[in-house]
């Protein structure tokens, strides 16, 4: 088999560790090119590709001119957040298909842009949402597909996910989260969230978002944090945060279904995603990984019965758990993030090489991704209002729901 030639641009934490983890270890891909912004990091991602392949890529620290190279196959973009759309529509306009790692966007301009250049080459594009394959999430759209859980009416989600040390160590780690918290007040990083709960309830096919409001409290947790570490960072000393602690997000949808987003990166907390699905005849949690269905005894609504059932889900693994888990190996779960980037690749990879159509597609992307500049734009006028494009350009209205695997 053939194997497929990646180009990846954007070598830091994220870029490296899909290059180093996955990319690397799949028997069809190779990884022919290398970008990053700073010559350090080209230089290091060019040794490191080389030490486990024997293979030496070309490394540049421009990505048009990875880009113009020829022989690619496919571009991973993980580079800094301000770049993804940018570096995805040039890709696209040079017939690379993109696998698109995640983000929000700043312009909906932009997402046009991208969305018509995709439109008019044909080029694949698939955004790299990993959460949407996750084992937890899938299990839940399993059991929204077997009807269990009814007429779906409401969906929430969170990214909270404490920052503080990420944040701070923008400088020093040369990292795009620190500018973006100094200057920008918005839902940054929506689709972690956004993305299992759009393919749940049928975005961009046969449903669609219309339109959202979003709030942000003050910003207090980056100043309360540097107060207490002053001495890591006193090239922050007196810096004022943009970014407020909490943003809450409301969308309505155009079948009724209503969704909850929730930005939550700056104050003290564990990590959750929150992802949670209600309908007529029950309800999916995942921060307890447990299901409710109706009939079930009434004392499940005591604080004891509720404790008692945390992680009952688990028993509905073996009948409604999609088959693309049954068939992980050790490997790939240790790859990352427990299995789902490897899942996520691989989809991608299958996609490319039989012409198929990409599991969450530059719609997908496109809706997902607006979400940042739709609610800094309601943030900034006080909680309006503002309307969700329609990328489809209409076609939502007749296109098939499918799942990003099968559910079975």
């Amino acid at each position: 088999m053939k194997k497929l030639n990646f180009g990846v641009v954007g070598y830091g934490c994220r870029g490296s560790s899909l290059t180093k983890n996955i990319l690397l270890n799949m028997e069809d891909v190779a990884v022919a090119a290398v970008c990053d912004a700073y010559a350090d990091r080209t230089e290091k991602a060019m040794n490191d590709v080389e030490a486990k392949s024997g293979r030496r890529p070309f490394g540049t620290t421009d990505y048009t001119v990875l880009l113009a190279q020829g022989g690619l196959d496919a571009v991973l973009v993980s580079a800094a957040w301000e770049m993804h759309v940018e570096i995805a529509t040039e890709a696209l306009k040079k017939g690379i298909p993109v696998a698109l790692e995640v983000g929000g966007a700043y312009s909906i301009d932009s997402l046009w842009e991208m969305v018509r250049t995709q439109e008019r080459t044909g080029t694949p594009l698939m955004m790299m949402e990993n959460c949407c394959f996750g084992r937890q999430e899938l299990l839940a759209t399993s059991l929204v597909r077997h009807g269990l859980l009814g007429e779906i009416v409401h969906c929430h989600g969170c990214y909270g996910h404490f920052l503080g040390d990420e944040i701070a160590g923008g400088i020093k780690n040369r990292h795009y989260r620190l500018r973006n918290y100094l200057r920008r007040n918005c839902d940054n990083y929506p689709t972690h969230e956004l993305g299992p709960i759009a393919k749940v309830l049928n975005i961009n096919r046969g449903n669609q978002m219309l339109s959202l409001v979003s709030v942000a409290s003050r910003s207090a947790g980056m100043a309360e944090y540097l107060r207490a570490h002053a001495e890591e960072y006193p090239e922050l000393a007196g810096m004022e945060f943009r970014q407020g602690d909490i943003v809450n997000t409301l969308i309505t949808c155009a079948d009724g279904a209503t969704i909850s987003l929730r930005l939550d990166t700056t104050l003290p907390r564990s990590y959750a995603r929150e992802f949670t699905v209600r309908g007529t005849r029950g309800m999916y949690e995942q921060n307890c990984n447990m299901v409710y269905l109706a009939g079930e005894p009434e004392t499940f609504n005591t604080q004891r019965f509720y404790r008692e059932n945390m992680g009952n889900a688990e028993k509905y693994e073996k009948d409604y758990l999609p088959p693309v888990w049954s068939r992980m190996t050790p490997e790939q779960i240790r790859a990352g993030h427990g299995g789902i980037d490897s899942i996520e690749f691989r989809a991608f990879a299958d996609a490319l090489r039989a012409g198929a159509e990409m599991p969450i597609d530059v719609y997908d992307a496109a809706a997902w991704m607006s979400i940042s500049a739709l609610s800094a734009a309601s943030i900034a006028a006080g909680g309006a209002p503002q309307a969700v494009p329609d990328f489809t350009g209409g076609r939502w209205v007749m296109r098939e729901p499918r799942d990003v695997t099968e559910i079975g």
